[in-house]
């Protein structure tokens, strides 16, 4: 939605003393002197070349873009603007597809129901960041609206867009593609998942994604200038027309599936990434990850250019328990999740944690009594639960701090209505924050909302 032509009827209307409305300083004036304010914006995007998809059965669907995954404020940025990430693509599990689409068994593999694969709606969707500008109050409180500035699609070395599609994988899990007619689809070795972003100084790009899981170096461009994922998946990428290197630890290889790296945040001086698990590893099973509440956040040192100099540390984050999120009827720990992460200072970082309804920000710090078990017993990939970090019955007592947590936000009391199924966080400034949904692509027909609240101040409190 672009409201820029609003913007000569507030001159005209507004601004009577100012002669010479079509000057292009007063425009730049009044875009660059916009006041940020509490304030809800609904985002209506397309899909390139796509309105709507019918399926297998004669059901259609009418979709939109789920710009919402992740987003991020660039420091150097107006306070107005922030950059967000879609995910793969609309998708539909199998298992779903009665009740969505009408359809029992609409994925058949070889003469199999296959019920733990996805239909993906678009095949050829490009995972893509977005920048918005948000206007969210104008001259008099003119209501402006947003404008989407910049769109960049993720590119491989030949400047070709990728895929959202899945990877083959021998080391973790993976699972099949169909498309809207129920055809299996190939494997990419090139297809990513992403769910969180952050721009550094050099105007480059590091992506987290959820299938090896992986993250994603990206020029300014969107072209992929490498991948890194846990050592051992490299040897099932090794087709990808661009980087792949096994650098990141083996561990993350036994992530449940699509519970891979959901958050990415970068330290203020562009020194350290840090990046965080959805969930607990399924380590050494998925029992381990429906019941554990631990979830690993790690610390990354970067190279002055940008560039991945290696993990430096490993820490334990524990999750609330589900009965405290009351937004959501849930008694499966499972069901309660990290959506983002941003970075106030070095080691100083907000967490988003929620369920569907329900969302809680807790601030957290790295301090020298955090527990680093980066190469450690706990980096092991577990043989029994009696060896897995994530079935532990006790952190202290195996000489094991976590990471201590503050709330400093609860949609419950302070935002009732807040949408939801939140994944994207931005600070805009010292006193805004903007939070903006995962719509799913408007599968179920839910749309993105852009939340602006005056929450800044109290996340450093």
């Amino acid at each position: 939605m672009n409201l820029r032509p609003l913007y000569p009827l507030v001159c005209g209307v507004v601004i009577a003393t100012v002669t010479g409305c079509d000057d292009d300083d007063v425009v730049g004036g009044l875009i660059s002197d916009v006041t940020l304010s509490e304030e809800e914006i609904e985002v209506n995007e397309s899909i390139e070349n796509v309105e709507s998809v019918s399926f297998k059965g004669g059901k259609t669907l009418t979709l939109d873009v789920g710009v919402g995954s992740g987003a991020f404020h660039f420091s150097e940025d107006s306070a107005d603007e922030f950059f967000t990430i879609t995910d793969r693509g609309p998708t539909i599990s199998c298992a779903e597809s009665a009740a969505v689409l009408g359809v029992t068994d609409f994925c058949m593999n070889n003469g199999a129901v296959d019920t733990t694969g996805q239909i993906f709606a678009v095949p050829s969707f490009t995972p893509t960041i977005y920048k918005f500008n948000i206007d969210t109050g104008g001259i008099a409180g003119t209501k402006v609206g947003y404008e989407v500035i910049q769109t960049i699609k993720l590119l491989d070395l030949d400047d070709q867009p990728i895929s959202g599609m899945p990877n083959l994988s021998t080391i973790t899990t993976t699972e099949n593609g169909y498309d809207n007619q129920g055809n299996l689809q190939g494997f990419d070795p090139e297809g990513v998942d992403p769910e969180a972003l952050v721009r550094l100084p050099n105007q480059s790009f590091w992506v987290a994604e959820e299938y090896s899981p992986s993250l994603i170096y990206v020029n300014a461009k969107g072209r992929i200038l490498g991948r890194f994922v846990p050592n051992g998946v490299e040897n099932d990428l090794a087709n990808a027309n661009y980087r792949v290197t096994g650098s990141l630890p083996a561990i993350l290889a036994k992530r449940q599936t699509n519970r891979g790296i959901e958050s990415l945040a970068v330290s203020p001086d562009g020194q350290f990434l840090y990046f965080m698990m959805e969930s607990p590893l399924a380590n050494p099973d998925s029992a381990a990850f429906e019941s554990s509440r631990y979830v690993r956040l790690f610390k990354i040192s970067l190279q002055s250019g940008g560039e991945l100099d290696s993990v430096v540390g490993e820490y334990v984050y524990e999750l609330d328990k589900p009965d405290t999120f009351t937004g959501d009827n849930t008694s499966q720990q499972s069901d309660v999740k990290v959506s983002e992460m941003v970075a106030l200072g070095t080691d100083k970082l907000v967490i988003l944690e929620r369920v569907t309804r329900h969302t809680k920000l807790y601030r957290i710090l790295i301090s020298a009594d955090t527990t680093n078990i980066l190469g450690t017993e706990w980096d092991t990939e577990a043989t029994s639960q009696s060896l897995s970090l994530e079935t532990l019955p006790d952190l202290a007592a195996q000489g094991i701090t976590p990471l201590s947590k503050t709330k400093v936000f609860d949609s419950l009391s302070e935002k009732a209505d807040l949408m939801s199924n939140v994944e994207g966080m931005a600070v805009l400034n010292s006193d805004y924050v903007a939070l903006i949904n995962d719509n799913d692509f408007g599968v179920e027909g839910i749309k993105t909302s852009i939340t602006i609240l005056n929450i800044a101040e109290q996340l450093n409190k």
